[in-house]
């Protein structure tokens, strides 16, 4: 659960400010945004459907290890305009979500 939240921190912290057309056009952010959602999908992977579906039964978890996959195995088929929803959308909720499961 920790990974997940540094790692949406990290993302928070590179893509403050930015719009979708900022994003896009910063290949920097792009790429490390990349990297930390790889982990983050990793790490959801390693904790498993169970125990992330009791942890976040509302979240699309199956989209974001499906993310993970796109980018380590077919990375040239990554849309910016699907990372930055999943980054505006999708991690918040699951941030929260790791959250509650650290402190309980």
């Amino acid at each position: 659960m920790l990974d997940i939240v540094e790692n949406i921190d990290r993302i928070d912290e590179y893509t403050v400010g930015m719009d979708e057309a900022a994003f896009r056009r910063d290949h920097r952010t792009l790429d490390a945004t990349e990297r930390c959602l790889e982990r983050i999908a990793e790490a959801v992977i390693k904790i498993g459907h169970e125990q992330m579906a009791r942890i976040a039964p509302d979240l699309p978890i199956e989209r974001v290890r499906g993310l993970g996959n796109l980018m380590r195995h077919a990375y040239d088929d990554v849309d910016p305009e699907v990372i930055f929803r999943v980054i505006r959308n999708e991690l918040p909720a699951l941030k929260r979500a790791a959250m509650q499961a650290l402190e309980t």
